[in-house]
C-alpha cells in the first residue's frame, strides 16, 4: 500500500554514497533517466534488482521502437544500459525495500542487502507487475506463446487462434486489437458477464473474429518446443473440464504497480498508479515517477522513455532551485 504512515529516519549511518538523484528500477524508463541524469552531470545512481532492462528482457523481439525496425529485447536493454554508463551513471544490483523522506527534504533509499543511499531527488521507475494466472505451463511458455501485452506481441501471432484471459476493459480491448492479426480470438472469462464498459463490450461482441467462452478458468497451459498449443479449462459452474486449441495466450487479469516501497502517502488513482504533474513530480516534493508506475493512457517503451526524459530534466531544475533557495537562506 502507498498509504503507509511515514516514519522518521533516525539512523544517520550511510553504507552507500551520496548522489544527486537515485533512480529506482532499471527498465526502459530507468535506463533513459540514468542516461539523461549522467548527461546532465548529476551524480546518478540506478538501483535494479536484476539485470538492467526490466520487461525488455522478457520480450523476444521489439518492432515498435523508433529507429529499430526489429531488435531483440535483450539487445535493446544492453544498448540503453551502456548508453547510461557512458555518461557516468552508476549501477547497483539490489532490491529496494523502502523510500523514505528525511526531515531536511531529501530521501533515503534502503535496500534488501542492508545498504542505504541518500539523494535530494528520487525517480521511481519500478514499473509494475502483470497479475499472473499461477497455473502450470504459464511460466514455462512465457515469451513462447504466453504474453501480457497485445501491442507488444500481437504481430507475432498472425493467422493464429488466440485466447485472451480476463473480462475487464483491458482484456476486451486487447482481444479486439488482436483480431487484426489472429484468425480467431477466444475471450475466456470466469463469469457469464463481462466487467468491461458497455461500449467496449459492444465493439468486441460485434467482431466476427471474437468468441466468448463463459464460466471458465484456465487450469493449465500446454505446448511443445514450438510454443503454446492448448489450454485446459475448468467450468466454474459445473466443474467440467475441457480443452481449447490455441497458438497463444494473452493474460489480462490486472496489473499491480510497484509503489509499495514509498513509505509516505503519495497521490494515486484507485488502482495505485501514481499521479504526477507535467514534470513527472508526485505529490511528494523531490519524488518523481516515470513509466508504468504512473497514471497514463498507455504503457509502451516509447512512453516510458518520454516520461523519463521529462523527469530527469525536471530533476536538474528542481535541484538548481533547491541550491538557489539554500544560498538565499544562508545569505
Amino acid at each position: 500500500m502507498i498509504d503507509v504512515e511515514d516514519e522518521a529516519v533516525t539512523d544517520s549511518t550511510n553504507n552507500g554514497s551520496d548522489y544527486d538523484v537515485i533512480i529506482v528500477g532499471g527498465g526502459p524508463a530507468g535506463l533513459c533517466a540514468a542516461m539523461y541524469g549522467g548527461r546532465g552531470m548529476l551524480r546518478t545512481l540506478l538501483i535494479e534488482r536484476g539485470l538492467p532492462g526490466g520487461e525488455l528482457l522478457n520480450t523476444e523481439l521489439i518492432e515498435d521502437y523508433p529507429g529499430f525496425e526489429s531488435i531483440l529485447g535483450r539487445d535493446l536493454a544492453d544498448k540503453m544500459a551502456n548508453h547510461a554508463r557512458k555518461f557516468g551513471a552508476e549501477f547497483v544490483t539490489d532490491t529496494v525495500d523502502a523510500i523514505r523522506r528525511e526531515p531536511g527534504g531529501g530521501f533515503v533509499v534502503m535496500t534488501d542487502l542492508g545498504k542505504t543511499y541518500r539523494a535530494p531527488a528520487v525517480i521511481l521507475t519500478a514499473g509494475g507487475t502483470p497479475n499472473k494466472l499461477g497455473v502450470r505451463g504459464e511460466k514455462e511458455f512465457a515469451g513462447r506463446g504466453v504474453s501480457y501485452c497485445a501491442v507488444c506481441d500481437g504481430a507475432f501471432f498472425k493467422g493464429e487462434v488466440l485466447a485472451v484471459i480476463g473480462g475487464g476493459d483491458a482484456a476486451v480491448e486487447e482481444a479486439d486489437y488482436l483480431t487484426r492479426y489472429a484468425s480467431k480470438v477466444y475471450i475466456v472469462h470466469r463469469r457469464d458477464k463481462l466487467r468491461a464498459s458497455p461500449i467496449i463490450q459492444q465493439r468486441a461482441l460485434a467482431n466476427p473474429k471474437i468468441e466468448m467462452v463463459w464460466n471458465k478458468v484456465v487450469e493449465e497451459i500446454e505446448g511443445d518446443e514450438r510454443g503454446t498449443r492448448r489450454i485446459r479449462l475448468s467450468d466454474t459452474v459445473t466443474g467440467a473440464t475441457s480443452t481449447l486449441d490455441v497458438g497463444g495466450v494473452f493474460v489480462f487479469i490486472g496489473f499491480t504497480p510497484n509503489t509499495g516501497i514509498i513509505k509516505e502517502h503519495a497521490d494515486h488513482d484507485s488502482q495505485g498508479y501514481l499521479v504526477t504533474d507535467s514534470h513527472m513530480m508526485t505529490s511528494i516534493p523531490g519524488l518523481f515517477a516515470a513509466g508504468d508506475v504512473r497514471v497514463q493512457l498507455t504503457r509502451q517503451i516509447t512512453t516510458a522513455v518520454g516520461d523519463a526524459t521529462t523527469a530527469a530534466i525536471a530533476v536538474e531544475k528542481y535541484l538548481a532551485e533547491r541550491r538557489e533557495q539554500a544560498s538565499v537562506g544562508a545569505a
